[in-house]
């Protein structure tokens, strides 16, 4: 199914994450498998399995960059990391604090997970693979800010669970939070995200006696992937930057390499098959009642921040961007949720004290599937109306 998804689904208003999902609503509701996937029962494998998936989908997006790393050719994903996402913590950490009710440290963990657009389900709004040429600026901004909002929104993962702890009021608290939280782990992470890069690109493409690129073995994506992520982690920097900013940099060696693809192609594969089993998963929480606790009052804020906070954030950052209306728009709207989103609610709660998270994992479990329904049918129509009103103004240009 993993196979075919992409191509025969392609004519119909249906994501392999979507048929992911009824799967696993369907096996779990029917009795087929018994035991009930939820994760507040399983935090730690939760944590994990996500974990995981983001690592490999972090670095297929970092091999299918085609455009090399500029501060003037990657403004639009400086104006929605700058911009929309701390826009879109703040708002959603508002909502959270006083439309739902969370404690302070709730809502920072709620807008902290869901100010991160998600680069495994954002998949089919992203460029294509190496050198194909699919790299339009709506997927090559989606895509870029997906590499790195992931890392960037840790620090804030980081506060949420020092507010649990109530190290909020203490100076030192909030001081080692900077230095070591934000600072150190970003710089570590960018850091050895490049050095790893650059030797592993070494090994690749130039070194004679290994030579990994003549081996067309597209193992090569996955061992990069956790090499570095093992490093980064061992420095304690954080490995989301890093795996990314390897990805960047191996691409960046010997750019129209053909292996560039293989290695990319073998990661979309792994990554995808790997989805499918947390989505399936997924449904089945939702068979079993993830969403219980979940109230009109909790649906309508979760449609908000999903519909109106990203949106108006992605529109604001996006004011004076050189690029048109409606490619702004779609940049705004597309900030699909996900992955990345279940990863950090997991890891907060296994490493901060929360109290009761049932209902901010009936939430977050909402707005993912609003986000995978909503964006997956309307992403593909979207981006494919855009891209033959591109092709029409081009034709008349030509003319």
């Amino acid at each position: 199914m993993v196979s075919w998804a992409p191509v025969g689904l392609k004519r119909w208003p249906l994501t392999l994450a979507i048929l992911c999902v009824g799967i696993g609503v369907v096996v779990f509701s029917t009795g087929v498998l018994s035991f009930n996937p939820d994760p507040r029962t399983w935090d730690t494998l939760t944590e994990r399995l996500a974990e995981l998936v983001v690592l490999i989908s972090l670095m297929g997006a970092g091999l299918k960059l085609d455009r090399p790393l500029g501060w003037r050719r990657w403004g639009s994903t400086w104006r929605l990391l700058a911009v929309a996402m701390p826009l879109t913590i703040i708002a959603t950490a508002w909502l959270g604090f006083m439309g739902l009710g969370f404690s302070l440290a709730m809502s920072l963990l709620l807008g902290a997970a869901m100010a991160p657009t998600d680069p495994v389900l954002a998949a089919d709004v992203q460029v294509g693979p190496p050198s194909s040429g699919e790299e339009d600026e709506v997927r090559f901004g989606l895509t870029s800010e997906a590499g790195l909002n992931d890392a960037l929104a840790f620090p804030f993962v980081h506060l949420a669970i020092l507010a649990a702890a109530g190290g909020l009021a203490s100076t030192a608290a909030l001081t080692d939070w900077f230095t070591i939280k934000v600072v150190w782990k970003l710089l570590a992470g960018a850091g050895i995200g490049y050095l790893v890069g650059r030797g592993l690109g070494y090994l690749i493409f130039h070194s004679q006696r290994v030579g990994l690129s003549r081996m067309g073995d597209g193992l090569v994506a996955l061992a990069a992937t956790f090499l570095c992520y093992a490093v980064a982690e061992l420095a304690h920097g954080y490995g989301f930057l890093a795996v990314f900013v390897c990805g960047l940099t191996i691409r960046a060696w010997e750019r129209d390499h053909d292996f560039h693809k293989e290695m990319h192609d073998f990661s979309d594969q792994f990554e995808r098959l790997l989805m499918m089993l947390l989505l399936v998963l997924f449904g089945g929480a939702l068979a079993n009642g993830l969403l219980d606790a979940l109230t009109w009052k909790d649906a309508a804020i979760g449609l908000a921040i999903l519909l109106v906070v990203r949106p108006v954030a992605g529109l604001i950052a996006m004011t004076g961007s050189p690029q048109p209306w409606r490619e702004r728009l779609l940049m705004a709207f597309l900030g699909i949720r996900g992955i990345g989103s279940i990863y950090y609610v997991a890891y907060a709660i296994n490493h901060g004290d929360f109290g009761n998270s049932q209902r901010l994992w009936a939430i977050v479990g909402f707005i993912i599937l609003a986000s995978i329904l909503i964006h997956g049918v309307s992403a593909s129509p979207m981006l494919m109306r855009l891209a033959r009103r591109r092709a029409r103004q081009k034709a008349e240009a030509d003319q």
